[in-house]
């Protein structure tokens, strides 16, 4: 599930999407990781948070930017304190 409105423009947006998830903010049920993908019919880039069977739970699109220098956020996980 993508919302075509909710587009991640910048790295703290990313940041502040990554800690909801993490505490459990948007109340994902199974939610066990986050990858930056990419849609697979038009190449858009969009940020994927995954359950245990690594099924699509929730996505958020982002900006070419945010993929192009978000991936060590994704893969370390944010920075700020919870």
């Amino acid at each position: 599930m993508i919302d075509d409105n909710d587009v991640i423009e910048t790295l703290e947006e990313l940041e502040t999407f990554l800690i909801l998830v993490e505490k459990g903010g948007l109340g994902l049920n199974n939610a066990a990781g986050v990858a930056l993908a990419t849609n697979n019919s038009n190449g858009r880039p969009f940020v994927a948070v995954l359950d245990d069977q690594h099924q699509l739970v929730l996505g958020r699109w982002v900006t070419q930017e945010v993929f192009d220098n978000g991936k060590d956020l994704v893969r370390n996980g944010p920075k700020k304190s919870h």
